[in-house]
């Protein structure tokens, strides 16, 4: 039975997110980035989460953080409210450690430099 991938699209991870997190597949849109940096909190995937932050703030992001934020969160559901080329606005549904419903809603910068995507940074709602 296919299941879809954590991201929301009707393709399984083996077939969607995890190529470009394991970097087999190279990523063609911001608005792709934000959704395999999302399935990557899902499964946990703190060093891609690193490398795709932009170098000029990738100083705010430890991945001790990074991986610590991942794991404590039970995530249920990436929504894309509005998306062009260098911003996606998203909600992304999820149970914290007390198993209370939460949602990170957030505008997202990013930029390609030499043919690579990078997120830069959020506004959060």
């Amino acid at each position: 039975m296919m299941t879809n991938c954590y991201c929301g699209y009707p393709n399984t991870f083996e077939n969607c997110c995890k190529p470009l997190i394991n970097s087999i597949k190279s990523v063609k849109s911001a608005e792709e980035l934000m959704r395999s940096r999302y399935v990557a909190y899902c499964t946990q995937a703190a060093d891609y989460l690193v490398q795709t932050t932009h170098p000029s703030t990738r100083k705010f992001h430890k991945k001790a953080d990074i991986l610590d934020w991942s794991k404590s969160n039970t995530w249920l559901k990436l929504e894309i409210i509005a998306s062009s080329e260098n911003f996606v606005e998203f909600k992304a549904s999820f149970l914290d450690e007390s198993r209370n419903l939460q949602i990170h809603h957030e505008k997202s910068t990013f930029i390609c430099e030499d043919g690579k995507w990078f997120y830069v940074d959020g506004i959060f709602f």
